[in-house]
C-alpha cells in the first residue's frame, strides 16, 4: 500500500516537472507576413550549373527556451504550389507529376520530433518531413541568430538552417542525372513571441 502511494507520488511529481519545463518554452508565430521568413531551395541543373528557388507561402510556429534548447518544438506547413524559381515554365514543371504533384499533394509538412544542442548557439533539430505523400526523418544543421525586442512592442528570436534531401527519397524519381539528385534547403526564420 505504502509502495503504492510512493509510486503515485514519484508519477505527480515527474509529471509536474515535465509541465513546468514545457510551460516555461516561449512560443512563437513565424513571421511570413512581414517576410521575415524564407524557404529556399538549389539544386544542380545537369550538373552545369545551380537551379534556386524558393517557396512563396508557408506557416508555422515553434517554441524556445534558451536555457533547454532541448525542450523546443518546430511546426511548418509549406504550400508546395508556391514553388517559385523565378521561370514560369519551369514552375509548371515543378508542380506537376513529374515534381511535386501539387494538386494530389498539396501540403509539405515539417514536425519536428527532437533537437540536439551544440556549441556556440548550434544545433541539430530532427523532425518528419512529409512531402509528395511520403513522410521520412531529416536532420536541419541550425543556429540561433539572435534574439530581442523589434520596435512595434513584440519580441523576437530567429533561426537559420540548412539540410540536403534526396529526391528519390521522397518518390520523385525524374530523372536530371546523377548530379542533380539531391536538394539543398535553406531556412531563414524569425519568430515572434505569442
Amino acid at each position: 500500500m505504502k509502495l503504492g502511494k510512493i509510486t503515485k507520488t514519484l508519477l505527480a511529481t515527474s509529471l509536474a516537472s515535465l509541465m513546468s519545463m514545457s510551460a516555461m518554452a516561449d512560443k512563437y508565430v513565424i513571421d511570413t507576413k512581414g517576410a521575415h521568413a524564407s524557404i529556399q531551395f538549389k539544386i544542380q541543373h545537369l550538373g552545369y550549373s545551380w537551379l534556386t528557388g524558393r517557396f512563396n507561402d508557408f506557416k508555422g510556429e515553434f517554441t524556445f527556451d534558451e536555457k533547454n534548447l532541448a525542450a523546443s518544438q518546430v511546426n511548418v506547413v509549406i504550400d508546395t504550389k508556391s514553388v517559385d524559381s523565378n521561370h514560369a515554365e519551369r514552375d509548371k514543371h515543378l508542380r506537376g507529376n513529374d515534381f511535386l504533384d501539387v494538386s494530389t499533394y498539396p501540403k509539405a509538412i515539417f514536425q519536428s520530433t527532437s533537437v540536439v544542442p551544440g556549441a556556440d548557439g548550434s544545433f541539430q533539430l530532427v523532425g518528419d518531413l512529409t512531402l509528395h505523400g511520403v513522410t521520412k526523418s531529416v536532420t536541419i544543421d541550425a543556429n540561433h541568430i539572435g534574439g530581442g525586442n523589434d520596435p512595434w512592442g513584440g519580441f523576437r528570436n530567429g533561426f537559420e538552417g540548412s539540410t540536403t534531401i534526396k529526391l528519390k527519397d521522397f518518390g520523385i524519381d525524374y530523372n536530371l542525372g546523377p548530379a542533380s539528385e539531391t536538394v539543398e534547403l535553406e531556412l531563414h526564420v524569425e519568430g515572434i513571441r505569442q
